[in-house]
């Protein structure tokens, strides 16, 4: 049976300390990863080392436009280099050409696209992005969404309503139930789209296990994904959290890695 990581984020060895210093200062918390190869796909693998964890949904974002195909390129490599990952491709609104991108990415064997809203400084339903998620869902990409902040109305869940009518085929993962730091709101706003996954990464935290448990509760056990957000949490540690709630086998089964094979529209073997 695998078991598969849904959210985690990778950097190549010459830039990822840095990347994981600046996520550090971000969210003003301190990073699971350590090391001078923190943040790399070495470290991660490592660090899931004879783990349950069998397989890794991956991504970088994107914070300025001409850094989009080093990292589409990047994330293609590692896949290949390693049959655990599961590449997805990063974006940004100011890049000159995206339909042609995405099709690059596409024919690197990228399954979808993962935006970081406020990191990137941009409205998850700017126009720009519009005009991307329409060549997404004509192409079946998957979309692993960073929704919410309370600190920031680029990743408002509210924004994500208005790409889910726009596009009712757009299959989402909308990360960190939903609505991070407002975990419950995010349901509140999101439920009722069926094509809508979440992933329970960057939350056990702050739900700890009732809160979380009921959460879970209200989504379903066949729309939540394992999700780890390394390099911020251990993926090990996000595993055990999950697998200590009081669901049964099959509902497991859903959380670790039939709900990721859903979303993504294959199986992993």
């Amino acid at each position: 049976m695998p078991v598969i990581d849904a959210h985690a984020h990778i950097y190549p060895a010459r830039i990822a300390a840095r990347a994981v210093d600046s996520v550090s200062c971000f969210y003003s918390l301190p990073m699971f990863a350590d090391g001078p190869d923190r943040g790399t796909a070495d470290h991660l693998l490592r660090a899931t080392n004879e783990s349950p964890i069998t397989h890794f949904i991956v991504h970088s974002v994107a914070t300025t436009a001409h850094a989009v195909e080093s990292i589409n390129t990047f994330i293609a490599e590692q896949c290949r280099l390693h049959s655990q990952f599961i590449g997805f491709a990063t974006m940004h609104p100011d890049y000159a050409d995206p339909e042609r991108e995405i099709n690059r990415a596409i024919s690197l064997g990228l399954h979808g696209i993962k935006l970081h809203p406020d990191s990137q400084a941009v409205n998850m339903d700017d126009p720009r992005l519009m005009n991307v998620y329409e060549i997404m869902q004509a192409n079946d990409m998957r979309l692993v969404m960073h929704t919410g902040d309370f600190r920031f109305d680029y990743s408002n869940p509210e924004r994500l309503t208005r790409i889910l009518k726009a596009f009712p085929n757009l299959v989402v993962d909308a990360a960190h139930f939903g609505n991070w730091s407002k975990f419950d709101v995010g349901f509140d706003i999101l439920h009722r789209f069926e094509n809508v996954f979440v992933d329970a990464s960057s939350s056990s935290f702050w739900l700890g296990k009732r809160h979380a448990c009921e959460l879970i509760r209200l989504w379903g056990t066949d729309r939540v994904m394992l999700g780890s957000d390394y390099p911020m949490w251990s993926p090990v540690a996000e595993y055990d959290f999950l697998d200590s709630l009081p669901f049964t086998d099959d509902e497991k089964d859903q959380l670790f890695w039939h709900n990721a094979e859903q979303f993504l529209g294959f199986s992993v073997a």
